[in-house]
């Protein structure tokens, strides 16, 4: 059975998307209202998200290749949030012209807490002047300040600083973006300052490294990460992304024995795109496999999920890593950013014992997490590479998009 989700403005735009690709036949499985949130949320519609099945045997008539490796309209990202994820070279004028609108809404939004917070400051002045208003009462009105908050003379910085502490991003490294604007003048414009952050952001977060074709065939390129992150369809959205819009040759390699699923998964996604897969149990298979693909650009290799904390099975997928000798390989660390932050910096400790990686996200569109890509990020000093938000294949995979982020953890993107 094929399940997919559909996101729209109403109930009959998502039942046309419905019906436009899975057909008459389609079982619509759950329908729910999904309202906005976020600090942008009086400038957002509630949207409609259609969940539908249909049964395999028909969804094979129904659909052809291209359709089961294209995305289904989820407009639930918008076609911004899609295109936010395109190659940074993509991203020019169209992204300059996005962010300066955000921080003025930003800027706009600021002022407006900045005048309540004064207007609430004026009020709590004028109860603790009277003779009726208590300590007690005026304690319980009175905002709570962090002693450490106390330092930031400016209102514009502190309201920034709770934003990000708002989307996840650890605390110390909030202050590491404000220290340098926390004893600017309250006189600067706000835009001023939110440049100012924005763009030390997207410095911290630095420069993304996606995958590149070696050049002496093959380049390995191994996804590896703990159970339930997604690293199958990460990685089929992956190969099939460089195969179908890059044109390489590459083979499919499976060394997830443990699950019984994971095989026949693999297999389907190397039978819609007619490229070889491969099952591999040794190190000596895995470098075999090698040897008989060498003319292919890329040999991707799903590795089974890992516990961080079981020492044998860390010490069988080194042997495995290890066993690709003479070829070009990458690794990619897939972790969900649904999975909470000591977790992931635990996780990812213990891959740093084995080897060199580079971090992937997936599961965006299920948390507003955010801060933790830049968290992982300042924390390991890995390089980033893809972010996943869906189980379409090859649609829902896209470049990290610095932009993109510093304005998610800003609260101006959508």
């Amino acid at each position: 059975m094929i399940i997919k989700k559909y996101n729209a403005k109403t109930k009959e735009e998502a039942m046309l998307m419905v019906k436009d690709e899975l057909g008459p036949d389609a079982i619509v499985m759950n329908i729910k209202t999904i309202s906005p949130k976020g600090l942008f949320s009086i400038f957002k519609k509630s949207r409609v998200e259609v969940t539908a099945a249909i049964d395999d045997s028909i969804s094979e008539k129904k659909l052809d290749t291209n359709k089961v490796l294209t995305v289904s309209k989820n407009e639930e990202h918008g076609s911004d949030f899609i295109k936010g994820f395109a190659s940074s070279t993509n991203y020019s004028d169209d992204a300059k012209n996005a962010i300066e609108e955000k921080i003025n809404n930003i800027a706009l939004l600021l002022e407006e807490q900045m005048r309540l917070k004064e207007e609430q400051e004026k009020k709590l002045s004028a109860m603790a002047a009277s003779k009726e208003f208590s300590k007690e009462l005026y304690e319980k009105e009175a905002p709570i300040v962090k002693e450490e908050e106390k330092t930031i003379d400016n209102k514009v910085v502190e309201l920034v600083k709770e934003q990000l502490l708002d989307n996840e991003v650890l605390e110390n490294h909030a202050d590491g973006i404000i220290r340098e604007f926390a004893s600017e003048s309250g006189n600067v414009p706000i835009d001023n300052i939110l440049s100012k952050v924005y763009q030390k952001i997207v410095l911290k977060l630095g420069e993304i490294k996606p995958l590149q074709a070696s050049e002496s065939k093959p380049k390995i390129v191994f996804f590896v990460g703990n159970t339930g992150v997604g690293k199958t369809t990460t990685m089929a959205k992956l190969a099939s992304k460089v195969m179908l819009e890059e044109k390489k040759k590459i083979a499919m390699v499976s060394v997830d024995t443990y699950r019984i699923a994971a095989i026949d998964q693999i297999k389907t996604y190397a039978n819609i795109l007619s490229v070889p897969m491969e099952v591999v149990y040794t190190p000596e298979e895995m470098m075999n496999v090698v040897e008989k693909h060498k003319d292919c650009d890329y040999i991707f290799v799903d590795t089974a999920g890992r516990s961080h904390r079981n020492e044998e099975q860390k010490r069988d997928l080194k042997e495995i890593v290890d066993s690709v000798k003479d070829y070009e390989k990458e690794i990619y660390l897939v972790v969900s950013a649904t999975v909470k932050y000591n977790d992931l910096k635990s996780i990812s400790k213990t891959y740093d014992d084995m080897f060199s990686y580079k971090l992937i996200f997936t599961k965006l569109d299920e948390t507003r997490g955010w801060g933790n890509i830049l968290n992982l990020k300042l924390d390991t000093g890995k390089d980033l590479s893809y972010v996943t938000w869906g189980q379409n294949v090859p649609d829902d995979i896209g470049e990290v998009n610095p932009q993109i982020i510093a304005k998610k953890l800003l609260g101006g993107a959508n």
